[in-house]
């Protein structure tokens, strides 16, 4: 499996240093209740990876839906506050300082977090796609913000 890689094509990638303050949050992102901070991965890898911060913008109420995506890889670091995921039938609680690598394919919903959340978004290839579907089993409600 190792000599795969070696006989791979080499993607020509450039170095990339992202400052704070080089991007700003921006809405327009996959959800709208989210503001997203590119972090120029997407650029320096060829397309190969996104890198992006992720903030929570609007207090949940619908939540993302059931859905999956069409990743190679894809983790989320959460650097502050949480959020409540639904992974398959599991409700999963993800705190700041935790990372979670949600395999290709693993059904999903995002249904609550903190007014502080934000995380880490590290996928590839960079234009993945979410496909909505069927969940497997009822979602609970979201805590309000006060």
């Amino acid at each position: 499996m190792a000599n795969d890689f070696a006989h791979a094509a080499p993607v020509e990638t450039k170095f990339s240093h992202n400052r704070e303050g080089d991007t700003v949050f921006v809405s327009g992102g996959l959800r709208d209740f989210f503001r997203y901070r590119d972090l120029g991965i997407t650029k320096a890898t060829g397309g190969q990876v996104i890198a992006q911060l992720v903030r929570a913008q609007d207090a949940p109420e619908a939540g993302t839906g059931w859905h999956y995506h069409v990743a190679d890889f894809h983790i989320v670091i959460m650097l502050k506050g949480w959020a409540r995921f639904m992974y398959e039938d599991k409700d999963t609680l993800v705190k700041a300082g935790d990372c979670v690598h949600q395999r290709p394919g693993i059904v999903h919903f995002l249904f609550d977090y903190s007014p502080d959340m934000e995380y880490l978004e590290i996928a590839g290839p960079a234009d993945f796609k979410t496909i909505p579907v069927e969940g497997p089993c009822p979602v609970p409600p979201p805590t309000p913000w006060k």
